[in-house]
């Protein structure tokens, strides 16, 4: 009867993927005298933002739930208290799934340097994650910390209604909410901020510039100001993380499939199964179940996924246990023992959004 069970896990994840692209989740952090309210608070509205809060800070968690197509399906703030240790929301937010992380704003005669300095731990918390296998993102403010999971958002002089003048620390909340409420279908490339009248403006070149810098930065286009391009901090590309990995998009797309294919096979199909080449096949299948879902959601390109088991790492493995692998076919290597090890590839391509259009008109 095979493996019913990791099946419909399977493409239970993926709806849910498609439909979590849709609306997402901000984690907030705040600095705050108020008594009695450290810890965290889950809204789901900006009507449910503690009304005991300080008015920069309820300002700070309003914004996030601006959104862009749509607007976060919730905001959760951890409030610290002014002198708390910035340690205790990273250890909660470590145990809590949120799409993208923000900073708190300055508050107080110090709150320049502490929210710097905050934000700079924030940052450095994304990245000793995601270098353990965890996919936290993060906008931070003028950071640039070279890591696909931190959003080094620049903008300047950010002018909104009448005569208030933002920085890019008292906006990333704002474009954690946009980037969470950013279908996965499409990306935040000329986002458009509505509420933002002014910016500090840039040249061309000088645009250009601060986004191959990695450096996520605002624009005016001579109407309104909008996002310049979705792109993170990671400036040094490698083979196994090339240019697409600085794209805001793309990496939220292969954070989904890292977490969603882990999480469902650790809680549905490791101990609970023989390893043997027919389980093998059949994880294999579920996991091609997944994708071709996320293929017919527009997240994935259609036929393009492939998954396997390794015929390398799985040679390699059974060569280091003594077997002499030389005369064994490649059907011979699958079906062979590798005891408590499954050892699988997969191939995808991962939609990217339309941002750079050539049309060449002739008269």
């Amino acid at each position: 009867m095979g493996l019913p069970n990791i099946n419909i896990e399977f493409k239970t994840a993926a709806g849910a993927a498609i439909k979590r692209s849709e609306k997402g989740v901000v984690g907030v952090i705040v600095r705050d005298a108020a008594v009695g309210l450290q810890g965290a608070h889950v809204m789901t509205s900006a009507a449910e933002i503690p009304s005991g809060l300080d008015s920069e800070n309820k300002r700070y968690l309003a914004q996030a739930f601006t959104g862009y197509i749509n607007a976060p399906r919730k905001v959760i703030a951890y409030v610290l208290g002014a002198s708390e240790e910035f340690t205790s929301a990273l250890s909660y937010f470590q145990t809590v799934e949120a799409d993208y992380l923000a900073g708190p704003t300055p508050i107080g005669e110090d709150g320049e340097a502490a929210a710097a300095a905050d934000a700079d731990a924030l940052a450095e918390w994304v990245k000793a994650q995601r270098a353990d296998d965890a996919t936290p993102k993060a906008v931070v403010p003028n950071s640039a910390k070279n890591n696909e999971g931190v959003i080094n958002f620049t903008a300047s002089n950010i002018k909104v209604g009448e005569g208030q003048v933002y920085s890019a620390t008292q906006y990333c909340s704002r474009i954690a909410g946009l980037l969470a409420g950013t279908p996965m279908t499409i990306s935040c490339t000329y986002a458009p901020l509505p509420e933002v009248a002014d910016i500090e403006r840039m040249t061309k070149s000088e645009m250009d510039e601060a986004i191959d810098d990695g450096k996520l930065i605002l624009c005016h286009d001579g109407e309104k100001v909008k996002v310049a391009r979705g792109v993170n901090s990671l400036t040094t590309t490698t083979q196994e993380k090339g240019a697409a990995f600085q794209k805001i998009k793309i990496v939220e797309v292969v954070d989904m499939l890292r977490k969603d294919i882990k999480r469902t096979v650790q809680d549905n199909y490791i101990g609970k199964y023989s390893n043997s080449y027919d389980n093998k096949c059949l994880l294999i299948s579920a996991i091609k179940g997944y994708l071709e879902t996320l293929e017919l959601g527009g997240i994935l390109q259609r036929g393009a996924s492939q998954v396997g088991i390794n015929l390398d790492a799985q040679r390699a493995y059974l060569k280091g246990a003594g077997v002499d692998v030389s005369a064994l076919s490649d059907q011979e290597i699958k079906e062979a023992d590798t005891a408590d090890k499954v050892f699988l590839s997969a191939r995808v391509k991962i939609l990217d959004a339309i941002e750079d259009i050539d049309l060449q008109i002739a008269i």
